[in-house]
């Protein structure tokens, strides 16, 4: 249907006619009948029309703009009123002639003429009947020409087909106004008084929304009934399009209609947000692309940013994952991208550092020494992975922040005791809750460079569970041929730790994996000697506890003397930790005192340290009396350092039963067994009678029976014992030894060399026995730790006995 032509007038085109006069007459039945009645005159002046088509019965507004049309309306309004009306064939024609118009048109009555101030003049005519033009008789100034009337076929009044479609029409017409804004509601009424059905089907076929050609083939339809079929056709494909129309517009509208409700609330919230003196998502976006273009990634990882920030800028900020985008992007802009401190190639200040930090320790501090100078020369050398293993209180953490100092790197610290989720290392995929990167890269962050030194804290201590396996996903963090491109769960790429200086520590290399083991380059951090210990205590423990105590130098003096007795009487380890709480201890005496204003002496003297620190409880450590036959010193390793053992033995009246205590493992039992056997299967050379071994039974016990002892290192010192005992001869004073036997007599060597020797030291020991393969544990010990030790290098059971054993028997030996 046409947008406004049912019975739509523009307002302009009312302009001096009465309100009261009806402006479209709906036909009756009595008014056809009229006009079907009404003669044709012969002749008719021929108005053409440009756009549209007349049929009979239907009012219509024309605007003439012609001069030859103007002078036609004002001739025939002057005159009989009536006048024929054609449509062109096309409407570009400015002055058509007899070959630019349609042959068949339809004879108007002029109903009003209206000036408009634009000086165009508009007529309302209303059609009549069809004609056919006959001959053209004049064409100036306008022209005229005789007709003829046409017939028209009308179906019965009570055709039911005829009835079925005027009642078609009507539904559609009246969907069609309904559906389209364009047509006013008010049109429904006019097709609902329409009571001639001819008239509908000219009514309907002239507002059509059709072209003029589709109108003057309705209009040449000779029957009535199909023109009324072609008229629905027509009606039916309008309404197919305009439903079409308006379900696209419903959709867009809706979709457009979100789009401005969201886009009005984020308006809302960014204001909020500024008022609050928050940040707006857009600018926290364009904050964040700001900051990317400062970064010194590549351009992979540019691009894979910018289609991450992408995403998040086309994400609701309401939703959950937004957060979790905004966190994966500010993790990418956080980390130190290709961002490096510069390394410090002053060796000797290093050197000076080191030595000022840390007293002893000479293979580690070498081997910075060493990484540096290769770093110096080539500029480019990957960082290796070290690993400090050593027993507590050593320095193995504390070193590393000497060596970052001395290097001139940031330092991270790391601790992995008891850490057993694999994600803690690779982090968390971030489509988890609460998805975060690994601590690797978090403290690469917190670093802010790509090349800090990084301890990796009791390496040793990492434990596996239903999460996974921690220690197999540090292999990659601890691969220099594939740490360059470590994955990251949550970074979901590859970051470059290969200039990552990565310090690991561990007390019992043991517990660690060997393909992780086998990827760091192990470096040995033993116990103190005695002196060291004091010297520490001197440099570093009395100046920092007094610091932390708020103490000056001045209010407390340990000499040497006292420093020696607290490291004899009250500590026992390898490190210094306990020495360290005990001068804390000593520290708080004198701040006590000052507190309360009571008098104490700043050099304090052995006595004050009793009267502080109670008795010395380690002194039976420092010697035990050899003049009871089957009483051996022996050395062990434990996982605090190196430490000194008793092991005894006992003949009673039996028949050469064995029996072991002292909370001892199955290797250690058995090297009293092979002890056993050897000394029988060689009783002559050891001067002892066969039948003593059926007549007594043996006990042998090794004291301190609630600590777990077991190794094979106590071979040797058990054979001593029993040979002892057997010949009834006492073993030497101040002697220790290590050592593993066989059946065929040899010796063998056994390790925790240093720490033995340094708990030897401790203990006042003078001679040590050894296994010949041993010396060169020997020769790596700094000569001034051995000072006042005297070793025995053997490789045969039977030397171990000429050395340790003496020829004069104890006081009241047993006669056997």
């Amino acid at each position: 249907m046409g947008d406004s032509k049912i019975i739509h007038i523009d307002s302009m085109s009312l302009q001096g006619l009465d309100q009261d006069e009806e402006l479209i007459p709906l036909m009756t039945p009595e008014d056809e009948e009229e006009i079907n009645n009404e003669p044709l005159p012969e002749t008719l002046p021929i108005l053409p029309l440009r756009n549209t088509v007349l049929f009979p019965g239907v009012v219509i507004p024309i605007t003439a703009g012609r001069d030859a049309s103007i002078q036609l309306i004002n001739d025939a309004n002057n005159g009989s009123k009536v006048i024929g009306v054609v449509s062109q064939k096309d409407e570009a024609v400015e002055n058509p002639g007899l070959a630019d118009i349609n042959t068949l048109g339809t004879v108007a009555r002029i109903l009003r003429v209206l000036k408009m101030p634009d000086g165009n003049t508009t007529i309302i005519i209303q059609g009549k009947k069809r004609f056919e033009l006959a001959e053209l008789i004049t064409e100036e100034p306008y022209m005229t020409a005789t007709i003829r009337e046409t017939v028209e076929v009308r179906p019965e009044a009570e055709d039911p087909e005829f009835m079925a479609i005027i009642d078609g029409i009507k539904e559609i017409a009246l969907r069609i106004i309904k559906d389209s804004p364009n047509i006013p509601s008010e049109a429904s009424f006019a097709i609902k008084n329409i009571q001639s059905n001819s008239f509908l089907v000219n009514f309907v076929s002239s507002n059509l929304n059709v072209g003029v050609a589709d109108k003057q083939e309705l209009l040449e339809i000779g029957d009535l009934q199909e023109r009324a079929l072609a008229a629905l056709k027509h009606m039916n494909m309008e309404l197919q399009k305009l439903e079409l129309k308006n379900d696209i517009q419903s959709k867009v509208r809706n979709d457009l209609d979100q789009q401005q409700r969201e886009y009005f609330l984020h308006q809302q919230m960014k204001t909020i947000q500024e008022e609050l003196g928050g940040v707006s998502y857009e600018e926290e976006i364009d904050e964040m692309r700001a900051q990317a273009k400062k970064k010194k990634w590549g351009k992979k990882v540019n691009e894979h940013f910018n289609k991450e920030l992408a995403k998040m800028q086309r994400m609701n900020p309401q939703v959950a994952e937004y957060s979790i985008q905004r966190n994966y992007l500010e993790l990418f802009l956080e980390l130190p991208w290709n961002e490096f401190s510069k390394d410090k190639f002053d060796l000797k200040k290093a050197q000076e550092i080191l030595d000022r930090d840390h007293y002893g320790l000479e293979d580690v501090k070498r081997r910075i020494i060493e990484y540096l100078a290769v770093l110096k020369l080539r500029n480019d050398m990957k960082s290796p992975i070290l690993c400090l293993y050593g027993p507590p209180g050593v320095g193995k953490t504390s070193l590393g922040k000497s060596i970052a100092e001395s290097m001139g790197r940031e330092y991270v610290r790391m601790s992995l005791g008891g850490l057993r989720d694999e994600a803690e290392i690779r982090g968390h995929r971030k489509t988890y809750i609460g998805a975060m990167p690994g601590r690797i890269l978090q403290n690469i962050k917190k670093a802010g460079t790509s090349n800090p030194v990084f301890i990796l804290d009791e390496i040793d201590k990492l434990s596996s569970s239903h999460q996974g396996d921690p220690s197999s996903a540090m292999l990659e963090v601890l691969d220099p041929e594939q740490n360059s491109e470590f994955y990251d769960n949550f970074l979901e790429m590859g970051y470059d730790l290969s200039k990552v200086m990565f310090i690991a520590t561990a007390n019992n290399l043991g517990s660690i994996q060997p393909a992780l083991r086998d990827r760091m380059e192990l470096i040995n951090v033993s116990g103190y000697t005695i002196e060291e210990k004091v010297e520490i205590a001197k440099r570093h423990l009395l100046p920092k506890q007094l610091k932390e105590h708020g103490l000056k130098a001045k209010d407390l003096k340990l000499g040497k003397p006292q420093l020696e007795k607290i490291v004899e009487g009250y500590t026992r380890e390898s490190g210094v930790r306990t020495l360290d709480k005990q001068i804390a201890k000593m520290v708080r005496y004198a701040a006590k005192n000052i507190a309360m204003e009571e008098v104490y002496d700043v050099k304090v003297s052995n006595a004050d340290i009793e009267t502080v620190l109670g008795p010395a409880r380690l002194e039976r450590d420092k010697y035990e009396n050899n003049d009871v036959a089957g009483v051996v010193t022996g050395l062990a390793w434990t996982s605090v350092g190196g430490d000194i053992l008793f092991i005894e033995s006992l003949l009673s009246k039996g028949k050469g039963a064995l029996s072991i205590t002292g909370n001892l493992g199955k290797v250690m039992k058995e090297s009293a067994t092979i002890a056993m056997e050897y000394i029988k299967s060689n009783a002559e050379v050891f001067g002892i009678p066969v039948e003593v071994f059926d007549k007594y039974n043996v006990h042998i016990h090794v004291p301190e029976g609630a600590t777990p002892k077991d190794g094979p290192s106590a071979g040797i010192t058990m054979l001593t014992s029993l040979v002892s005992l057997y010949t009834q001869r006492k073993v030497k004073k101040s002697l220790a030894m290590t050592g593993e036997i066989t059946l065929r007599g040899k010796v063998l060597p056994v390790g925790g060399i240093k720490e033995k020797i340094l708990a030897a030291k401790r203990a006042k020991i003078k001679e040590i026995i050894l296994c010949a393969d041993n010396r060169k544990d020997i020769l790596e010990i700094k000569e001034e730790y051995l000072k006042g030790l005297t070793f025995h290098y053997v490789t045969e059971m039977s030397e171990v006995i000429d050395i340790a054993v003496t020829k004069q028997k104890v006081k009241n030996a047993k006669k056997l």
